[in-house]
């Protein structure tokens, strides 16, 4: 893998910083289950794969320290609520028989392994439905910082790259944090794979401008009709996609499918700051005072996607997912 987004070493966390990504690699030492939060909330780390990797590492901080592992992981729940990996990793690390270092530890390393191993399943599986000299679309980051390694969407979009299959890659942005700008671009220009970032608002036009062969994003939870939560934006591509008749695929492991939420209805949307969308790098954008809505997701029903690829295969509508 040319990126890691953490690694476990010397008996710590250490967490590559995403928000100062591309400009410095900065490393975070974690050595507390707080520590662990602080870095999800704060969005050092993010991607909901690898949110829950980090918060399976938090709490086998929590057992070397003593703390009682309901604490721990009330507090590492409570830092994003969207990402339904987190609440998956937690839920597995609550379930182990011995609450002791060296189990949880061993627990975190597992929910590591298995999901970069369900990455390179799911891409296999994701980059058969990529046409040939495609030109492919995706938003936000779903690559090796988002995950264990290889990543989801942009998992596909690196297998199909070896493949042979991929012309190339149109990377949105992202606002209001240019996830796509910074970290995808990043992640592209690292492997060698020819893209072009893009301005949220060209993506419609390009797909109209017959630009676009394949869309494909990740997914942050997917509820048990298929509706899915993802990066706000993901909603808009999906509606563009389907004007021009265009496939849009959703790739994720199937720790972000969450059979026990009916539909996207029932999916919580972080708010975040307003200062994410009228501020860049502390920098004012917009008049003082002004006032900002920053929901963090949207919801893309169900109906809208040509398949859910996850490492167990390609799943089309209509969707029911189950336990």
């Amino acid at each position: 893998m040319s990126v890691r987004a953490f690694r476990w070493e010397s008996e710590r966390l250490l967490l590559l910083d995403q928000r100062r990504l591309p400009q410095q690699e900065v490393w975070l030492n974690i050595q507390s289950y707080e520590q662990a939060a602080e870095a999800i909330r704060d969005m050092a780390v993010r991607g909901a794969p690898a949110i829950g990797i980090v918060a399976a590492y938090g709490m086998a901080l929590a057992a070397r320290a003593g703390v009682a592992r309901n604490a721990a992981a009330a507090t590492l729940a409570a830092s994003r609520p969207t990402a339904v990996n987190l609440f998956w990793a937690l839920e597995r690390m609550e379930r182990l028989p011995e609450w002791t270092f060296e189990a949880a530890l061993d627990e975190a390393r597992r929910i590591e392994e298995e999901d970069l191993e369900m990455n390179l399943r799911l891409a296999r599986y994701g980059a058969e439905l990529v046409p040939e000299g495609a030109r492919v679309l995706t938003i936000c980051n779903t690559g090796s910082l988002a995950t264990a390694g290889h990543g989801t969407a942009l998992g596909i979009v690196r297998t199909a790259f070896e493949l042979g299959k991929l012309r190339h890659v149109y990377s949105c942005e992202t606002r209001p944090r240019l996830q796509g700008l910074r970290l995808t671009a990043w992640e592209l220009m690292k492997d060698g794979i020819p893209f072009s970032s893009i301005a949220d608002g060209a993506a419609a036009w390009l797909m109209a401008q017959g630009m676009v062969d394949f869309v494909v994003a990740g997914a942050d939870r997917i509820a048990a009709n298929g509706d899915t939560a993802n990066k706000i934006g993901t909603y808009a591509l999906a509606l563009a996609a389907r004007h021009h008749d265009l496939p849009f695929v959703v790739a994720a492991p199937s720790s972000t499918v969450d059979p026990a939420t009916p539909s996207g209805e029932a999916i919580p949307i972080e708010e975040r700051s307003s200062l994410e969308l009228t501020e860049i790098e502390g920098v004012a954008l917009a008049p003082a005072g002004c006032p900002a809505y920053n929901p963090a997701f949207d919801v893309t029903p169900g109906e809208l996607l040509s398949a859910i690829v996850t490492e167990q295969g390609v799943f089309r509508p209509p969707f029911r997912f189950e336990r």
